[in-house]
């Protein structure tokens, strides 16, 4: 696999940038000011927009389930693996009630590819 000197540079500034040097790889680390940080944001709203793709294939069987509007991700997590995971905590209205879910994304920029592993109502396990 290669990697790119801006992949590189990339996912090294990541772990330059935590406190203290107190990253490991695989150990889940806390993202601060996630209202604030755009790629977070866009992570959540494709979160929805997957979610909201199983919806409409779902509906031709007739479950009537409705689309979710994305509001934004309240808390976040990243895991550096093969790539960045990201766990989010998503908040959405469906049939105009406001809801909260965990979604779970792997970014792999070196091969421009995002990919939704997990997506469903918020649960104790997302820490």
């Amino acid at each position: 696999m290669l990697i790119t000197l801006t992949t590189l540079i990339t996912l090294l500034s990541i772990l330059s940038t935590q406190s203290c040097g107190r990253v490991l790889v695989g150990g889940k680390m806390e993202i601060s000011e996630v209202k604030t940080n755009m790629q977070v944001q866009e992570l959540g709203k494709f979160s929805v927009e997957e979610y909201n793709k199983g919806i409409i294939m779902r509906l031709n069987g007739g479950d009537g389930e409705e689309e979710l509007k994305f509001v934004e991700v309240m808390k976040a997590q990243y895991q550096v693996v093969a790539g960045l995971k990201y766990y989010l905590e998503i908040s959405a209205m469906q049939n105009g009630i406001h809801k909260v879910f965990n979604s779970i994304v792997v970014v792999k920029p070196w091969l421009h590819s995002k990919n939704l592993l997990n997506f469903g109502p918020l649960s104790s396990n997302f820490e």
